[in-house]
C-alpha cells in the first residue's frame, strides 16, 4: 500500500469512464449565468449582493475520484461560502461537501467537511488549512469507492468515511451522484456562528477555478442504480482502478497525513459533540478515524 489514491486514475479501463479537464465537456452552469466570468483557463464565480452562483455536471457517477482546483475569495471574505460537493438525488440523497467558509482579514478559512448518507447528514467536521487558500491554487478532491469515501486536499487525507455495513451503518454506496460546486452568501451562519456579517463594500467577491477533473464510472440517466452498481464495480470481464486492493484503506504514510491533520487542524468533529449527541451517533462508537 505504497501507492496514493492520485497514482491509480492511470489504471483504469476506459469502458464506461470519464477522464477530462474541460469545464464546458464536464459541467454547465446551474444559476445566474451572468455571475459567471472566464479568463483563459480560468473560471470565477462571482458573489454580489444580488446573486452568488453555481454550476452542475452534465452526467452522474458512481465510484472513481473528482478534483477541482481552486482559489478562495481574497482579503474580508466573512459571510460567504464555497462549496464543492458531490450529491444524488432526492429525500434519500447521498452527499459528500467540502465547505470553504469565508472570515475577517487575516484571520483563517475554515473547511467544513460532510457526509449525507440516505437523506440524513449531521456529520460536520471543520478543520483550518495549514495553508492561505486565497493565495495560490490547490486540489481538493474526493475519492469514493464501495469501502471508503476519502476527503483530500493536495492529496493529503483529511477525512475518511469508511464502509460499516457489516455493523448495520447504512453506507453510500448505490445512488449515481453528480459533482457540483457554488458560492452563496450565508452570513447567517457561516463566519464565527453568524456572529460576523458579510461586508458588501468588499464585493463583488470571486472564487477561481481551473483544472477540473473527474476520473469516474459515468452513469447513463436511463439506467437503474443498482444496475449502474454492477456496471461501475469490477468482476472477472472488466477490472477498475477504484476497486484495486490498495484503496480499500489508506496506506500508512496517508493514515499519518490524516492523523497529522486530526492532531493539528481539526477543531470540530461531530463525534465528540456530546450537547448536539448525547448519545454517540454509531459510526462514531466503531470508527478510528485513521
Amino acid at each position: 500500500m505504497s501507492r496514493s489514491l492520485g497514482l491509480f486514475v492511470g489504471l483504469m479501463m476506459v469502458v464506461g469512464v470519464a477522464s477530462t479537464s474541460n469545464f464546458d465537456q464536464l459541467f454547465q452552469p446551474s444559476w445566474a449565468f451572468d455571475h459567471f466570468v472566464h479568463e483563459g483557463n480560468l473560471l470565477k464565480l462571482k458573489l454580489d449582493n444580488y446573486s452568488g452562483a453555481g454550476f452542475g455536471s452534465k452526467s452522474k457517477y458512481m465510484f472513481g475520484k473528482v478534483t477541482i482546483q481552486l482559489k478562495l475569495v481574497e482579503g474580508d471574505s466573512a459571510g460567504t461560502v464555497t462549496a464543492f460537493y458531490m450529491s444524488s438525488e432526492g429525500p434519500n440523497h447521498n452527499e459528500f461537501d467540502f465547505e470553504f467558509l469565508g472570515n475577517t482579514t487575516g484571520e483563517p478559512y475554515s473547511v467544513q467537511t460532510n457526509v449525507y448518507v440516505n437523506g440524513v447528514g449531521n456529520r460536520e467536521q471543520r478543520l483550518n488549512l495549514w495553508f492561505d487558500p486565497t493565495k495560490d491554487f490547490h486540489s481538493y478532491s474526493i475519492f469514493w469507492n464501495q469501502r471508503q469515501v476519502v476527503f483530500l486536499v493536495d492529496e493529503t487525507p483529511i477525512r475518511v468515511h469508511t464502509n460499516m455495513e457489516h455493523k448495520g451503518i447504512p453506507y453510500p454506496k448505490d445512488q449515481p451522484m453528480g459533482v457540483y460546486s457554488s458560492i452563496w452568501n450565508a452570513d447567517n451562519w457561516a463566519t464565527q456562528g453568524g456572529r460576523v456579517k458579510t461586508d458588501w463594500s468588499h464585493a463583488p467577491f470571486f472564487v477561481t477555478f481551473k483544472n477540473f477533473e473527474i476520473n469516474a464510472c459515468e452513469c447513463p440517466v436511463a439506467v437503474a442504480a443498482m444496475d449502474n452498481s454492477k456496471r461501475c464495480s469490477s468482476s472477472e470481464g472488466k477490472k477498475y482502478w477504484w476497486d484495486e486492493p490498495n484503496l480499500a484503506e489508506l496506506n500508512v504514510h496517508q493514515s499519518h497525513q490524516l492523523k497529522w491533520v486530526r492532531a493539528r487542524h481539526i477543531f470540530y468533529d461531530y463525534c465528540s459533540d456530546t450537547a448536539r449527541f448525547p448519545v454517540t451517533p454509531a459510526e462514531c462508537v466503531h470508527h478510528r478515524h485513521n
